[in-house]
């Protein structure tokens, strides 16, 4: 048997062992993996800079096959200032020499020369390090440039309702909107608040306070951010929501394409948008506002597929469930049309959905019951938050449902009196073409955490609506009513099978009383291929002009999305 005495020296080198490994492998970190890191907030202890001056993390696009490509940086140059109690006495000469560099004005230079009480002015910024340079070697007593930070977007306006901005509140520099403003906890380097912590220390302690990122706790507040956003899909969008707008002079279009199994976002745009880059001189401060997320509308019939599956989840109706459609219902005393107000006699479910059909939608809620329509209304995530990361985010208006009478539930199963926000109605859509699931919808793939392990965001079920085979079975009607009825089914693809309905909705008054009859919003959604979806794309465009439904503005727009996205992906045919 060992003496104790040794077994305790084997135990206490044991133990000293464990520690210096422990040490060790946090001076790799620290040195190695995160040299870079350090040696930046290390060098703010020492460096002085100018007031402009400052750091942020990146925020990164995701290309298709992983890379990643800058969406928002930092860029470093120069400021040109004054000090004017130490100016030469001919400010004119002074000006003239520097116009030769940097392009400033003549009469704001001179009243800034001319403040003598004021020790700093600064009149020309973002300077090259070539023209700092050359000024530095004119050596004007009372001329410098020093060193200056700043926001950079590359892709100018793409993406700009996602990204934000970063600009002043009050004297410090925060992210506004969009991601800059959600992940400021994330993006901002040496915020208010933060302390430095001895390296040594740090093994020890638990230092910084944690951020709830996805579903999973940020330790270390610090890092780069990386979208779910794909370029060249988001550029694609863009273009193609510029050309609708361009066509029909909307006051506002937009959409989402999304992965409905997963709820990752591949792309969302609005138009009209701006350039984050140069936000200060935008005067209308709603153009900073994501629609997506941030506004509600009344979409009309793209809701009547979400109705017709609840009931045929409920297995109150079939795809072959008949009714005499009369051309209107009576409610409440109130009167509801079919859009052209014709009756069609007898016709099945698959006719609702091919003609648009506002009866028919009436007569699935009512084979429901209004009670187990409203449940439905609440599982397809109507009236409440997504959860999705960008700030702002508003809920659905249901509160008509609120309600014993009839009529506003019969109005809200073909998307009238419901108002919702895009994304909140790009969920609920998703659950039609991926099995049925109420996917969280979400917008950034990882966190580049500094001096850390990155976080990876997975994607988050939060709800069963329908089953697979009520998926299945709404999912055969909506490719049915593109093969069939959708243009007469000339837009059909070949070898691609694409579920799709059209929405067209009446805009409420601007006098609170009742809805416009010129005024229109029209929706289109659709996914693809439609029994392995790997997308769905929602398109919307609100007051256009020359056009009454939303097949004739968006049909087109939404095939070239779809075939763009088939293709740029190499999806192989179904079909």
């Amino acid at each position: 048997m060992k003496d104790p005495l040794i077994r305790r020296l084997h135990i206490v080198g044991i133990i000293i062992f464990l520690f210096a490994g422990i040490i060790i492998a946090k001076l790799f970190m620290l040195q190695i993996v995160s040299a870079d890191y350090y040696k930046k907030e290390a060098n703010k202890q020492y460096v002085s800079v100018s007031e402009e001056e400052f750091d942020r993390g990146k925020i990164f696009f995701k290309e298709k096959n992983n890379t990643t490509v800058s969406a928002a940086s930092v860029k470093s140059g120069f400021v040109l200032a004054l000090t004017p109690s130490l100016l030469p006495e001919d400010k004119e000469t002074v000006y003239n020499k520097l116009i030769n560099v940097v392009n400033i004005d003549k009469e704001d230079f001179l009243n800034k020369a001319d403040k003598k009480d004021d020790p700093f002015e600064d009149i020309a910024h973002k300077l090259t390090s070539k023209q700092a340079e050359i000024i530095k070697n004119y050596d004007i007593p009372g001329v410098k440039s020093y060193q200056e930070s700043w926001r950079l977007y590359p892709a100018g306006s793409l993406s700009s309702h996602i990204l934000g901005f970063v600009g002043y509140k009050e004297n410090k520099l925060i992210g506004r909107y969009g991601i800059e403003k959600y992940y400021e906890d994330v993006l901002k380097r040496g915020g208010e608040g933060d302390f430095l912590v001895n390296s040594f220390a740090e093994i020890f302690l638990d230092v910084g306070k944690e951020l709830l990122v996805g579903d999973k706790k940020l330790a270390n507040k610090e890092g780069d951010v990386v979208l779910t956003i794909e370029p060249k899909v988001q550029f694609f969008l863009e273009e193609t929501l510029g050309k609708i707008m361009d066509k029909w002079n909307g006051s506002l279009v937009g959409g989402i394409i999304i992965e409905p199994k997963t709820g990752k976002i591949l792309a969302m745009a609005a138009k009209p948008d701006f350039d984050p880059n140069y936000y200060g001189k935008e005067s209308d401060l709603a153009l900073f506002v994501n629609p997506n997320v941030e506004s509600v509308f009344e979409f009309g019939s793209i809701m009547k597929p979400l109705t017709v599956a609840a009931a045929l989840n409920d297995k109150v109706i079939t795809p072959g469930s008949t009714y005499n459609d009369e051309g209107y219902v009576l409610l409440n005393g109130a009167r509801i049309e079919n859009y052209d107000g014709k009756a069609r006699g007898i016709v099945d479910m698959q006719e609702v959905l091919n003609h648009s059909l506002n009866t028919g939608a009436v007569f699935a809620m009512q084979r429901l019951g209004k009670d187990r329509f409203y449940d439905y209304i609440i599982k397809y995530g109507f009236g409440d938050y997504t959860g999705i990361d960008l700030p702002g985010e508003v809920k659905g208006l249901i509160s008509n449902l609120d309600s014993f009478r009839e009529i506003e539930y019969a109005t809200a199963s073909f998307g009238q009196g419901i108002a919702l926000t895009p994304v909140e109605m790009a969920r609920a859509l998703s659950s039609l073409a991926n099995g049925g699931n109420l996917m969280k919808p979400y917008i950034v793939d990882s966190i580049l955490v500094a001096g850390g392990p990155d976080i990876n965001i997975e994607p988050k079920k939060q709800d069963e609506v329908i089953s697979k085979e009520t998926s299945d079975k709404i999912t055969a009607m909506l490719v049915k009513t593109v093969d069939e009825a959708l243009f007469g089914g000339i837009v059909k693809m070949d070898n691609y099978s694409i579920a799709a309905k059209t929405g067209t909705a009446q805009l409420a008054s601007q006098d609170g009383n009742g809805y416009d009859k010129n005024k229109y919003l029209h929706s289109f959604f659709g996914y693809g291929p439609a029994y392995d979806s790997r997308f769905l794309v929602f398109l919307y465009v609100k007051e256009p002009i020359g056009a009454r439904y939303a097949s004739e503005t968006l049909t087109y727009p939404f095939m070239d999305l779809m075939k763009f996205l088939l293709n740029y992906y190499e999806v192989p045919p179904d079909r």
